[in-house]
């Protein structure tokens, strides 16, 4: 098939089957999204970071834990690309580690509370009543302490480190996912084709996995893109506190912290961290506002 009978085949206006439905509506949402400069441009850099961290052992030009304390604090230079920190370590090859830690605390973090707000907020969205008033209350028990700081009280409550701050994290980030699902579900359980699925004797698990949670996913995934900004900034303020990753691991937040009494002088040993963590905030909130205006049928 040639790319201009695939392209007459994806935008047709009377698909012959679900399939090229199905192709067809991804084909026009990218068209959308393509129209968005800044959004392109966030997704190239958050593509860039990933593929930083995936390659890490292929682009780092040093072990990011030898010490060359001869070496220690020289400025950028053919040697050194971004230079080195007071022990002596590449800042470059620390920089890509740190994108692993970084950003697979993003991930982690993710996949365990996207699924577990979006479960809730549909169940308290389609039973209502007292299941909706019991997770709902709870949801604003979280939501009551700043994420930051309820974060800090659940990783001093374990022990410091990259796990506990996973952890921790989570357990502060699912209430939003919860709050948007249950307002989406509470639209949807009202429409015609939900009845249509009750009155064929589909049981009420079957409805929301199959027909509510789907329906629900757009909105979740703009916002999770839009919160992995504020997961960075979390996870790199508890690196930065000394309750994240642990010396000597190469996470961004904790770089800045051992080195922020060089921040007068030798700039670049803070600040190039400093760098890492506001691109990937910015990539992911770009990435983010794109989405919504593509996704949310409100903004088209």
């Amino acid at each position: 098939m040639s790319e201009t009978s695939l392209r007459q085949w994806l935008l047709t206006d009377t698909p012959s089957s679900r399939r090229q439905a199905v192709w067809g509506e991804r084909y026009k949402t990218w068209l959308a999204f393509r129209r968005h400069k800044l959004a392109l441009f966030g997704l190239a850099i958050a593509v860039l970071l990933m593929l930083v961290a995936l390659f890490a052992p292929l682009i780092a030009t040093h072990d990011p834990g030898m010490q060359d304390l001869g070496n220690r604090l020289a400025k950028p230079s053919a040697a050194h690309l971004l230079g080195t920190d007071e022990l002596g370590r590449d800042v470059w090859s620390r920089i890509a580690y740190g994108a692993r830690i970084t950003l697979g605390m993003v991930v982690a973090v993710v996949l365990l509370v996207a699924p577990v707000g979006l479960f809730l907020g549909c169940i308290a969205g389609y039973y209502g009543g007292i299941v909706d008033r019991l997770l709902m209350r709870v949801t604003d028990v979280f939501l009551a302490f700043p994420r930051l700081i309820l974060a800090l009280a659940f990783v001093a409550a374990l022990k410091p480190g990259v796990e506990s701050a996973v952890i921790a994290i989570a357990l502060t980030a699912w209430p939003p996912y919860a709050r948007l699902a249950r307002a989406e579900t509470m639209t949807i359980r009202r429409t015609d084709y939900i009845a249509a699925m009750k009155m064929t004797g589909a049981s009420s698990a079957r409805i929301i996995l199959r027909h509510v949670a789907p329906m629900c996913l757009p909105s979740l995934v703009v916002r999770v893109t839009l919160d992995m900004s504020s997961i960075i900034l979390t996870a790199a303020g508890l690196g930065f506190l000394g309750l994240g990753a642990q010396p000597p691991l190469p996470e961004w937040g904790t770089m800045i912290a051992s080195a922020r009494r060089f921040i007068l002088e030798q700039w670049w040993v803070p600040m190039i961290p400093g760098i890492a963590i506001f691109a990937a905030s910015l990539a992911f909130n770009l990435l983010g506002d794109g989405l919504r205006d593509v996704l949310d049928p409100k903004q088209r």
